[in-house]
């Protein structure tokens, strides 16, 4: 069935990707301009629709940089009620903002964090808030010609391979395989711990990254519960032995996630909601119900950081503060003689421009 699709499915695909072809050419070839920034201007993006792990490599950028460079984030704030340039503040919610930007805001506080749907424009509000900024990072931003930065850096999914994948709608791609060649940086993601020389340099033959491009592998390392609602405050003295537990996703691939929470009991239900879903009351509702319904008396709610982030609108947050309601952090580190590498060639493009 699927494969039956998919040869439905390609001949859109080829008019969607003629349609790609053209717009990328005419910035390569200057018809549409692109504006170049006279200081560091770092995009991470993928060519995959669907999580390929931006988020936690964003804040490793962050976290790597922040200390010796003033830093801004700037994203385009997905599924957000607002239109046009906004600063996070105190006050900011996910409506305001969206739910990355929000967990940045939340975890950097010297960070500025900002969306603009119009990169350039966002920008330069950044440049004129603070004159001393070092550097910027765009998220999801790698199909955003108007701005040409000055490092792009592309994460694919070490499950799910841009090389293996076709445009949309007969694939998960945004633009043809070949628009990696814009990036100086390629990631590989959701690497296995344990990942073999041997099968690197199998995907780095298969990636075939021109001379100027470096390949980087990464992994996920989740932290500690950590509690979310009054309730589960009040059970800080908790061990990772339950009765039942009860996992909550809005993100485009939970599976890493339910791998790591079947850990903590032999009783897991996965109530799945759509990426980037904002939830309503039905939704508590729906909550409420599915962990009443749990086997045992030791039982919790789980959710990821950016369900997190969704889930504390103070509307939304009143109703869960008697339930047990915890998150996983998560951030990602690259494999072997990795973490040094990257980080070298991150400082120095940063230091020199």
């Amino acid at each position: 069935m699927k494969k039956i699709l998919y040869i439905l499915l390609f001949p859109f695909s080829i008019i969607y990707g003629i349609i790609l072809y053209i717009r990328n050419k005419s910035y390569d070839w200057n018809l549409f301009s692109s504006v170049n920034f006279n200081f560091p201007v770092i995009v991470v993006g993928n060519l995959n629709v669907g999580g390929v792990g931006k988020t936690p490599h964003v804040e490793y950028l962050i976290r790597l940089l922040e200390k010796k460079h003033k830093l801004a984030t700037l994203s385009r704030g997905y599924k957000r009620k607002t239109t046009g340039f906004k600063l996070a503040s105190e006050k900011t919610t996910i409506l305001d903002i969206g739910d990355e930007p929000l967990q940045y805001y939340k975890k950097f506080k010297n960070v500025l964090v900002a969306v603009d749907e119009k990169r350039v424009n966002g920008i330069q509000k950044l440049k004129e808030l603070d004159g001393n900024l070092g550097c910027i990072i765009l998220d999801d931003a790698f199909q955003h010609r108007a701005i040409n930065a000055g490092l792009n850096i592309l994460i694919t999914d070490y499950n799910n391979l841009y090389i293996d994948d076709s445009v949309l709608p007969s694939g998960r791609l945004r633009e043809w395989k070949s628009g990696m060649k814009r990036a100086q940086i390629i990631i590989v993601s959701k690497c296995d711990a344990n990942l073999n020389e041997k099968v690197k340099s199998e995907i780095i033959k298969r990636i075939c990254p021109y001379p100027y491009q470096k390949i980087y592998f990464s992994a996920i390392k989740y932290g500690d519960l950590t509690p979310f609602s009054k309730k589960a405050t009040e059970l800080i003295s908790f061990k990772n032995n339950f009765d039942s537990v009860l996992a909550i996703t809005g993100i485009s691939n939970p599976t890493p996630f339910l791998n790591k929470i079947k850990t903590l009991s032999n009783n897991l239900e996965h109530l799945n909601f759509p990426d980037h879903h904002q939830f309503d009351i039905k939704d508590i509702n729906d909550i409420k119900t599915a962990f009443k319904n749990l086997k045992g008396n030791n039982k919790i709610i789980i959710t990821t950081e950016k369900d997190f982030m969704r889930l504390s609108l103070p509307e939304i947050l009143i109703n869960l503060e008697e339930m047990p309601l915890f998150y996983v952090p998560i951030e990602i580190y690259f494999l072997g003689d990795n973490k040094k590498r990257f980080d070298t060639q991150i400082e120095e493009y940063v230091t020199k421009n």
